[in-house]
């Protein structure tokens, strides 16, 4: 999933996270309410201005993210 349509990072909003189509729900407020055990449903529930495509970018956008993280040498 391209997920550069779902996220935006602001500067001035959220300190500059990485929000959702501009809206003040973070990737992280997303992606903690799922490890949580929170389902899609759930949280389009609970967050209406979300969809289930914005919860899915969100974590394509943290899987592109920890592809990118520099390797450790053991």
């Amino acid at each position: 999933m391209d997920y550069r349509p779902y996220i935006t990072i602001e500067p001035g909003k959220r300190g500059g996270k990485p929000c959702i189509r501009g809206l003040r729900i973070t990737v992280y407020d997303v992606l903690e309410y799922l490890s949580s055990g929170m389902s899609v449903d759930d949280i389009v529930s609970d967050l209406p201005d979300l969809t289930s495509d914005d919860v899915r970018a969100c974590l394509a956008f943290a899987a592109d993210r920890e592809k990118r993280l520099v390797r450790v040498p053991a």
